[in-house]
């Protein structure tokens, strides 16, 4: 076993650990960080790239007056039948720091373009990154490696290491072997959320939310298991974002992922989204939205139908299909539409899928940006042809579709008008989509200093969590608050621990 001394251990390499590692290094502490995939970026990596904040020189500079006061009041506007658990100290945290991570990302080279609306928040807060999300991780590393952190990619937690009720290391493994790293000040658990976990799942969840797949493969509630065996609890763990159902991610990454994070070329593109005609600036905007996004419910009410691999219908549409779609033969399905549904689908308010503050997508924005998922033919026969379906299994289902319309089935309320048969050429499908979990809101329970706590309340020593490790009972509905919070709680965890009394 190889054995290191540090003073701080930051375990996880995306966002909130890179944020972690900057703050302690900076702090003067000898800073370790460890992550288990091959390459850094976590969530962050492949998330949209927006964050909601007030109180941004962004919003300044389009005339928009915004406070964290304001910002605290919306937040619980999203919190729907999750209303009333939400830890408020730790949004009065978020709201309160998220200005001062922002100019600190604009300090290290990251570029945000005007804030947009995302309602029911009461004023634009969403800034989305440019070019892409990788930005983040470009020079979050960079930053950190010009402080002087060690990064150790390919090397996976373990276990704490704990000397009485201190905790005061990771063991680990790596390309060279079994690792015990001594943190002399602190460990900071950064390592993402729980939803490729099946055990932390059907533990804090359902069995029925285990067997769905995650979104991120790799986020296996690493820190949350090594955080539980030292003493520490789990709240909210119940709560998921899924199962939603989404596109397949594309094969290869579109082209605007592929832009090199330059602050030069950012600053470009931003220029460029004030002044570029509409006509220009869509296909850019695509980019974004065409890659893994959610179907719209819209598309069902308005008559299209899901079927499966084998061309069968296997829930009602209406209800939410994404848990049955889980259990579907290899976990894809199909939306299957006529022209007469695809008409509607190539204006507002009738999109096929939304980004947050970036677009919406119509019908011919997948036909031309997502070939990989859309399907057209001149026949039903045809088009199950061209996605390996039976001809004869899809045509008996869109028939007996049809026929049960016509007696008055397939409406979600008294109240819904009736939905229109499928019985226009040319026909359309989409997918193959299918059912994700994409995050789970279930954090460790934490101090306002992002200390991990005991089941007694009481901070565990030596041992703090940031992101959705330590996401201590924050509600973080809507989009931009999990970038948000990642970057705040691991700058403030990361120097916390490293302001810690040395073991």
């Amino acid at each position: 076993m190889q054995d290191i001394t540090t003073d701080v251990v930051v375990v996880g390499g995306g966002g909130t650990g890179l944020a972690a590692a900057i703050e302690a290094a900076q702090a003067g502490a000898r800073t370790l960080l460890i992550e288990k995939n091959p390459t850094l970026g976590g969530t962050t990596g492949w998330s949209v790239g927006s964050i909601t904040s007030s109180a941004t020189a962004e919003q300044r500079a389009v005339g928009i007056t915004d406070t964290p006061q304001e910002h605290f009041d919306d937040m619980p506007r999203f919190h729907g039948r999750h209303a009333g658990r939400d830890n408020e100290a730790l949004r009065r945290l978020l709201v309160e720091n998220t200005p001062d991570t922002m100019r600190w990302l604009r300090e290290l080279g990251l570029v945000f373009v005007d804030p947009m609306p995302e309602p029911p928040h009461q004023k634009p807060r969403l800034h989305n990154v440019l070019p892409n999300s990788r930005a983040f991780v470009f020079h979050l590393e960079r930053r950190a490696r010009a402080l002087g952190v060690e990064i150790r990619c390919a090397t996976a937690a373990v276990r704490l290491l704990r000397d009485g009720g201190r905790v005061g290391g990771v063991e680990a493994t790596g390309p060279g072997g079994a690792l015990r790293a001594t943190a002399r000040r602190g460990v900071v658990l950064a390592a993402g959320d729980y939803s490729a976990s099946r055990d932390l799942k059907a533990q804090l969840v359902s069995d029925a939310v285990a067997a769905v797949e995650p979104f991120n493969p790799a986020s296996t509630g690493d820190g949350h298991r090594m955080a539980l065996e030292a003493g520490a609890r789990i709240l909210n763990g119940d709560i998921v974002w899924g199962p939603e159902i989404r596109f397949v991610p594309p094969t290869a990454r579109p082209w605007v992922q592929r832009l090199p994070p330059s602050t030069l070329l950012a600053r470009m593109m931003r220029i460029g989204m004030k002044v570029a005609p509409p006509a220009l600036l869509r296909p850019f905007l695509m980019s974004f939205l065409t890659t893994a996004l959610a179907p719209s419910a819209n598309l069902f009410a308005k008559g299209a139908i899901m079927v499966n691999a084998r061309g069968e219908r296997f829930a009602e549409e209406l209800d939410a299909p994404a848990p049955a779609l889980a259990r579907q033969p290899d976990g894809v399905g199909y939306i299957i539409l006529d022209a007469t549904v695809a008409r509607q689908f190539g204006a507002w308010p009738n999109f096929i899928s939304t980004a947050p503050g970036v677009a919406y997508a119509y019908l011919d924005d997948y036909r031309r940006n997502r070939r990989d998922v859309f399907r057209e033919a001149p026949t039903l026969d045809a088009l199950a042809s061209s996605l390996g379906i039976e001809p004869a299994r899809l045509r008996q289902t869109v028939e007996t579709h049809n026929a049960a319309l016509s007696s008055g089935a397939g409406r979600a309320t008294s109240n819904q008008p009736p939905r229109p048969p499928i019985a226009t050429a040319p026909f359309i499908a989409l997918g193959p989509a299918r059912s994700y979990i994409m995050f789970t809101d279930g954090g460790l329970a934490v101090s306002e200093r992002l200390e991990v706590l005991d089941g007694a309340g009481q901070p565990i020593p030596g041992l703090f969590a940031g992101g959705s490790t330590g996401q201590g009972g924050l509600l973080l509905e809507g989009h931009g608050h999990h970038l948000g919070w990642a970057f705040t709680s691991g700058r403030i965890a990361g120097r916390n621990a490293a302001a810690s009394a040395p073991a």
